[in-house]
Protein backbone atom coordinates (compact mmCIF):
# COMPACT_ATOMS: atom_id res chain seq x y z
CA UNK A 1 0.00 0.00 0.00
CA UNK A 2 1.75 3.61 -0.94
CA UNK A 3 1.44 5.80 1.12
CA UNK A 4 -0.97 8.69 1.17
CA UNK A 5 0.18 12.49 -0.09
CA UNK A 6 -0.16 14.93 2.77
CA UNK A 7 -3.60 16.73 0.87
CA UNK A 8 -5.25 13.33 0.43
CA UNK A 9 -7.85 12.08 2.82
CA UNK A 10 -7.83 8.27 4.16
CA UNK A 11 -11.87 7.70 3.08
CA UNK A 12 -13.75 9.42 6.49
CA UNK A 13 -12.05 12.99 5.35
CA UNK A 14 -9.06 13.45 7.56
CA UNK A 15 -5.75 14.67 6.11
CA UNK A 16 -3.14 12.02 6.18
CA UNK A 17 -0.68 14.05 8.75
CA UNK A 18 1.17 10.67 10.04
CA UNK A 19 2.74 10.39 7.02
CA UNK A 20 4.32 13.88 6.56
CA UNK A 21 5.01 13.17 10.67
CA UNK A 22 7.29 10.04 10.04
CA UNK A 23 8.72 11.23 7.10
CA UNK A 24 10.02 13.75 8.83
CA UNK A 25 11.75 11.80 11.77
CA UNK A 26 13.62 10.12 9.45
CA UNK A 27 15.08 12.62 7.74
CA UNK A 28 16.28 14.24 11.15
CA UNK A 29 17.85 10.45 12.33
CA UNK A 30 19.34 10.21 8.66
CA UNK A 31 20.83 13.54 8.96
CA UNK A 32 22.73 12.32 12.51
CA UNK A 33 20.78 13.98 15.30
CA UNK A 34 18.40 12.39 16.94
CA UNK A 35 16.32 14.78 18.78
CA UNK A 36 14.69 12.44 20.73
CA UNK A 37 17.88 12.42 22.74
CA UNK A 38 19.90 15.40 21.51
CA UNK A 39 20.37 16.95 24.83
CA UNK A 40 21.88 14.06 26.41
CA UNK A 41 24.38 13.83 23.68
CA UNK A 42 25.05 17.53 23.50
CA UNK A 43 26.18 17.11 27.14
CA UNK A 44 27.97 13.94 26.85
CA UNK A 45 30.13 15.51 24.38
CA UNK A 46 30.50 18.83 25.92
CA UNK A 47 31.32 16.54 29.49
CA UNK A 48 33.84 14.34 27.96
CA UNK A 49 32.16 11.46 28.91
CA UNK A 50 33.85 7.87 28.01
CA UNK A 51 31.43 6.21 25.80
CA UNK A 52 31.17 6.92 22.41
CA UNK A 53 28.24 9.39 21.53
CA UNK A 54 27.94 9.57 17.82
CA UNK A 55 28.45 6.97 14.93
CA UNK A 56 32.33 5.23 15.20
CA UNK A 57 33.97 2.18 15.91
CA UNK A 58 35.20 3.71 19.37
CA UNK A 59 38.80 3.56 18.66
CA UNK A 60 40.88 6.71 20.46
CA UNK A 61 44.06 8.30 19.11
CA UNK A 62 46.47 8.95 21.16
CA UNK A 63 47.11 12.98 20.68
CA UNK A 64 48.93 13.64 23.82
CA UNK A 65 50.46 11.46 26.32
CA UNK A 66 51.65 12.58 29.96
CA UNK A 67 54.81 11.44 30.92
CA UNK A 68 56.72 11.02 34.35
CA UNK A 69 58.80 14.23 35.67
CA UNK A 70 61.86 13.54 37.55
CA UNK A 71 61.51 16.73 38.37
CA UNK A 72 58.56 15.98 40.42
CA UNK A 73 59.62 12.57 41.83
CA UNK A 74 56.90 10.70 39.09
CA UNK A 75 57.64 7.05 38.29
CA UNK A 76 55.57 5.04 35.88
CA UNK A 77 54.04 1.90 37.90
CA UNK A 78 51.71 -1.13 37.52
CA UNK A 79 48.78 -1.86 39.56
CA UNK A 80 49.71 -5.19 40.91
CA UNK A 81 46.73 -5.92 43.38
CA UNK A 82 44.02 -4.20 45.25
CA UNK A 83 43.87 -3.58 48.99
CA UNK A 84 40.18 -1.77 48.98
CA UNK A 85 39.92 1.30 50.90
CA UNK A 86 41.70 3.95 48.20
CA UNK A 87 44.85 1.73 47.99
CA UNK A 88 46.84 -1.06 45.66
CA UNK A 89 49.69 -2.47 45.54
CA UNK A 90 52.12 -0.99 42.60
CA UNK A 91 54.52 -2.11 41.23
CA UNK A 92 57.34 0.63 40.19
CA UNK A 93 59.52 0.86 37.42
CA UNK A 94 62.49 1.66 39.60
CA UNK A 95 62.26 -1.72 41.04
CA UNK A 96 60.10 -1.29 44.64
CA UNK A 97 57.05 -2.67 45.17
CA UNK A 98 54.99 0.17 47.18
CA UNK A 99 51.54 0.43 48.61
CA UNK A 100 49.83 3.29 46.22
CA UNK A 101 46.93 5.68 48.38
CA UNK A 102 44.17 6.83 45.45
CA UNK A 103 43.41 10.49 46.55
CA UNK A 104 39.97 11.76 47.23
CA UNK A 105 40.02 14.14 44.13
CA UNK A 106 40.73 11.10 41.78
CA UNK A 107 38.91 8.67 43.81
CA UNK A 108 35.68 8.48 41.84
CA UNK A 109 36.88 10.20 38.29
CA UNK A 110 39.82 7.06 38.11
CA UNK A 111 38.72 3.60 37.97
CA UNK A 112 41.50 1.20 38.41
CA UNK A 113 42.04 -2.44 38.19
CA UNK A 114 44.95 -4.87 38.20
CA UNK A 115 47.43 -4.46 35.50
CA UNK A 116 46.45 -0.54 34.95
CA UNK A 117 49.90 1.21 34.22
CA UNK A 118 49.46 4.56 36.41
CA UNK A 119 52.07 7.28 37.47
CA UNK A 120 52.86 7.16 40.94
CA UNK A 121 54.67 9.96 43.42
CA UNK A 122 56.44 8.52 46.13
CA UNK A 123 56.25 9.79 49.52
CA UNK A 124 59.23 12.22 50.28
CA UNK A 125 58.78 10.30 54.04
CA UNK A 126 57.89 7.07 53.46
CA UNK A 127 59.79 5.52 50.29
CA UNK A 128 57.72 2.37 50.65
CA UNK A 129 54.35 4.31 49.48
CA UNK A 130 53.22 6.69 47.38
CA UNK A 131 50.30 8.36 45.45
CA UNK A 132 48.79 7.49 41.96
CA UNK A 133 48.43 10.62 39.99
CA UNK A 134 47.62 9.23 36.67
CA UNK A 135 46.14 6.31 35.13
CA UNK A 136 47.17 5.37 31.15
CA UNK A 137 44.49 4.56 29.11
CA UNK A 138 45.17 1.63 26.24
CA UNK A 139 46.32 3.14 23.60
CA UNK A 140 48.80 4.98 25.70
CA UNK A 141 49.78 2.18 27.29
CA UNK A 142 50.62 0.93 23.65
CA UNK A 143 52.76 4.77 22.58
CA UNK A 144 54.90 3.92 25.89
CA UNK A 145 55.51 1.00 24.92
CA UNK A 146 56.63 1.52 21.31
CA UNK A 147 58.80 4.62 23.54
CA UNK A 148 60.75 2.40 25.35
CA UNK A 149 58.87 3.95 28.51
CA UNK A 150 57.87 0.73 29.62
CA UNK A 151 59.46 -2.72 29.20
Amino acid sequence: MAPKKEGQTNGIGHKNQQTQFSIEIIKIIRGGINLANYRSTIRKRQAGSNKPVGPGNGTQEVTRVRTPRKDRNEVLATVASLLGSKRVTLQCMDGVVRMGRIPGSKKKRMWIREGDVVIANPWEVQDSKADVTWKYTRPQVEWLERKGYLN
